[in-house]
């Protein structure tokens, strides 16, 4: 009886044992991490994005906080009924107020680190000739953002440029010059350049009326082929050191890499020049290609602010260098076993504009019907208000005086704080368009020979011709 009796409580007690264990395991798990995540269901809490759009409006979207960067940039692009996407990015400012472009491969919250969810939808890959773009729209997208350089001083041009290019913009939002309808000050509302001015203003009327019958779309296409000859079109600016310390900008751009100083460009890389590009700490290094007269390779390298900024360089430079020189990405590099890993991983994935061409020639759909906004007028675009206009905006319905011409008439409320010191060297550029014809240049040197009645008639001449 009395080992009867001993064995029921060991039972009894290795019973007890083994529930106490079950309830503790029970209990750690639920107070671990992976316990509480468990728990709750796999769908993470959708995030607000603000994006700042080229027309100065805002689009408010709901994404998983986990998505990547291109999950987003395709919401956009799908809102904005744009097919050839691979030419735009978006862009955000990082604690040191820098620009950086989101990578599409990445989670946006790995990239955002704790910063406000609010981007901007910009150009990414200017493309060199925009007359081969297959679509209206998006000629259009890429006319906003050059009107927002010109404004912001990141693309600069003479006056002449300026008045040619403000008055394609005039006749495609409001058509064929109408002295009736339009009046002596039709362009209060339009701005052309950072500093406007009268004279700029008299002299886009004056060209604007050489545009009679010229559509929107038209019109857009005189006003890119002119701004594509600019010298700072398309070029994306850092600033740097050069080895003796001296300040300098680095613009990379479809052609190369460009070097400026004193707002004067200094020197230039083309892509089949360079061998290889490579960043150190806060060095960046480009490896030359040995000239006519050269037996060996040259290795030239930049002083950047920081670590970060020149591997922001660096990566600018071998999207840019893919995108526009080779027909397909580079694959990543595989990983070895048992060898450690140097260098970054990162390699363009996207399309190429080769690709990008060939598909593009594929779009097989009616030209898309896409409504031209005033945007000197802030609204607030969200997935809810289909229409995406504000309280105090009244439908188009009740707008019938409204012209769908109204595009680029307002100033961009876009302000980029990493680019001051760029505006501050950038450079005016003498480039006179081929389409003021050499009449409007003769009558402008007789007004100038009216007003300086001293200068002799030789040098009138020697005016015009320089002008």
């Amino acid at each position: 009886m009395a080992e009867e009796k001993a064995d029921a409580e060991d039972q009894k007690s290795a019973a007890d044992d083994k529930k106490n264990a079950q309830e503790t395991e029970t209990n750690s798990s639920q107070s671990s991490p992976r316990g509480r995540r468990s728990s709750v269901s796999g769908k993470a809490k959708p995030g607000l994005c603000r994006v700042r759009l080229l027309d100065g409006t805002d689009y408010e979207i709901e994404i998983d906080r986990r998505s990547k960067g291109g999950e987003l940039i395709d919401k956009i692009c799908e809102y904005l009924n744009i097919m050839e996407k691979d030419y735009f990015g978006l862009t955000y400012h990082d604690h040191e107020v820098a620009r950086n472009w989101i990578n599409f491969d990445k989670r946006i919250g790995k990239q955002m680190k704790n910063l406000p969810w609010v981007f901007s939808f910009e150009v990414k890959f200017y493309p060199p000739d925009p007359a081969q773009l297959q679509e209206d729209i998006t000629r259009y997208q890429l006319c906003l953002q050059i009107r927002n350089d010109i404004l912001c001083g990141k693309l600069p041009c003479s006056f002449v440029t300026l008045a040619l290019l403000g008055s394609y913009l005039v006749q495609s939002e409001l058509g064929d010059y109408d002295p009736d309808e339009h009046g002596n000050n039709y362009l209060s509302e339009f701005r052309f350049a950072p500093n406007q001015t009268p004279e700029l203003e008299e002299k886009v009327v004056e060209l604007h009326k050489q545009h009679k019958g010229q559509t929107p779309a038209e019109a857009e296409l005189h006003f890119l082929e002119n701004a594509k000859k600019l010298a700072m079109y398309g070029v994306d600016l850092h600033q740097a050191k050069d080895s003796e310390g001296i300040d300098i900008m680095l613009g990379v751009c479809s052609s190369g890499l460009l070097v400026y100083r004193d707002r004067l460009r200094i020197n230039r890389f083309a892509w089949p020049k360079i061998l290889k590009i490579s960043y150190k700490r806060n060095n960046f290094y480009i490896k030359i290609r040995p000239g006519e007269f050269d037996q060996f390779e040259s290795t030239i390298g930049f002083k950047l602010h920081n670590h970060k900024a020149a591997k922001r360089l660096w990566k600018v430079c071998v999207e840019h260098h893919t995108f526009f020189r080779l027909m397909s990405p580079e694959a990543p590099p595989k990983p070895k076993l048992f060898l450690p890993r140097f260098g970054s991983k990162f390699r363009y994935s996207g399309r190429t504009q080769y690709q990008t061409r060939q598909a593009s020639a594929m779009i097989d759909r009616p030209p898309p019907h896409f409504e031209r906004t005033l945007s000197n007028k802030r609204f607030t675009r969200s997935m809810d208000g289909a229409p995406g206009y504000s309280r105090e905006r009244p439908s188009p319905t009740q707008r019938p005086d409204e012209s769908k011409r109204h595009t680029l008439s307002g100033p961009p409320s876009r302000g980029y704080p990493s680019d001051e010191k760029v505006n501050e060297q950038s450079t005016s550029v003498a480039t006179t368009p081929e389409e003021v014809s050499r009449s409007e240049k003769l009558k402008e040197a007789e007004v100038e020979k009216k007003k300086e009645s001293k200068v002799s008639p030789s040098f009138a001449a020697n005016l015009h011709m320089e002008f």
